[in-house]
């Protein structure tokens, strides 16, 4: 695969386009008002880093870090969480607006339930987030992993109880052996992936990142920013993207709405390659993706989340490995009177991407594309900490080239 940059660009439309209302502010607060219900929810921190800004040459550079979100170290636990609570309303014939944190783990609720379990397959932190929930409302998670993922991301899932274990499969293949269980046992499949026939769970899935979507925009407010130029999104199946995408386009509408960048490793650029195809058809990405950003390593979109991008997104970027590295280093070395964010591989992935395209003049066509510039007010989302943390010592303490 090649190490390189791709990229490919979408005018706006503004007619036909794909519906993203279920994802706006309204459903945001719907879903936020459920995650707020549980004991462990606090709005996880924006930081502003004016010093990085100034240097990179832009106007403003802020950065959600989600490495404190429910004590889990990555945001994934939103989409899992509200996937399951929506899923658990719907059994029991009720809204989910009626069945927050302390009605959902209550007697009468788990009576009429029962034991469910809850099958996924993920790289690490969407597993932990569905066995963190099955744990927190007494249920039970099975939890595939594909070949490579890191031990210690393993050992996360299992100390919450739920049954998990590392796979010979890559992760779309783990997936169908998640959905092949679900469907032999009767497991509840919560998976990000979606398609035909099995589109609630991702959609509820994608409605729930939205309550981060909300927090940024609030707290971008509230530091005198109104509203940012450009949002850069990292991509796996193109879920999460899909969803705060979805947020915005929803709250400014099409017209007013944020150059949306979609940034994908560019050894698992299924949302790239179904951009650059615009046949109207999904691309895969098949065999081994052996990029550093495993919680991107994903050759298959999430059909919602491409119909969302689709029609709402304005570019699609294929990366190479070292730009995530670059971006865990810039976060974790913070230039003064900026705060440090602890960034994983796929966290860093859209930070260290703008500051390559800021830094190498080689780059020069893809920042006139992306219209980057002194006056522009960047939002990236860290997705995750240093949840492989002997990884990102190798990184960021010795300084190691991704290709190791």
């Amino acid at each position: 695969m090649n190490e390189c940059f791709k990229a490919v660009h979408y005018e706006r439309r503004t007619e036909g386009l794909y519906p993203v209302e279920r994802f706006g502010p309204k459903g945001a607060e719907k879903a936020r008002r459920f995650h707020a219900s549980f004991p462990e929810y606090q709005a996880t921190p924006l930081a502003d880093l004016a010093g990085l800004a100034q240097n990179l040459g832009l106007g403003k550079v802020y950065v959600k870090d989600e490495s404190y979100r429910f004590g889990l170290n990555a945001f994934k636990v939103l989409g899992g969480s509200y996937a399951i609570g929506n899923y658990i309303a719907r059994r029991l014939g009720r809204q989910i607006d009626q069945l927050p944190f302390e009605v959902m783990t209550g007697e009468e609720v788990r009576r009429q339930l029962g034991k469910l379990t809850f099958v996924t397959a993920t790289d690490g932190n969407h597993g932990r987030g569905v066995a963190w929930t099955a744990n927190r409302l007494g249920q039970k998670a099975v939890v595939y992993m594909p070949k490579g993922s890191a031990p210690e991301r393993l050992r996360n899932i299992q100390a919450l109880g739920a049954e998990a274990s590392i796979t010979d499969l890559n992760y779309d293949d783990a997936v169908r052996l998640a959905n092949e269980g679900a469907e032999k046992y009767g497991w509840v499949m919560v998976q990000d992936t979606a398609w035909e026939g099995y589109e609630d769970i991702p959609g509820w899935i994608m409605e729930g990142y939205t309550t981060m979507a909300l927090e940024a925009a609030e707290q971008m407010k509230a530091a005198g920013t109104e509203r940012p130029t450009h949002i850069f999104l990292q991509a796996g199946v193109g879920a999460m993207a899909g969803g705060v995408t979805g947020f915005f386009a929803d709250l400014y509408g099409d017209r007013e709405r944020p150059i949306i960048t979609v940034v994908e490793p560019n050894k698992a650029d299924c949302i790239y390659r179904t951009a650059r195809a615009r046949d109207g058809k999904l691309h895969f990405v098949g065999g081994r993706m052996d990029t550093i950003m495993a919680g991107l390593a994903c050759g298959e979109p999430c059909t919602i989340g491409w119909n969302v991008l689709r029609d709402h997104a304005d570019n699609f970027v294929s990366c190479p490995d070292y730009v995530a590295a670059k971006g865990m280093r810039v976060l974790g070395n913070p230039l003064p009177g900026d705060a440090r964010v602890v960034s994983g591989e796929s966290g860093a992935a859209t930070l260290g991407f703008v500051a390559e395209v800021m830094q190498n003049e080689s780059l020069d066509w893809l920042r006139q594309q992306l219209c980057l510039d002194k006056d522009s007010r960047v939002l990236c989302i860290s997705t995750e900490g240093d949840t492989d943390r002997e990884n990102y010592r190798r990184i960021v303490w010795d300084g190691l080239h991704p290709s190791f």
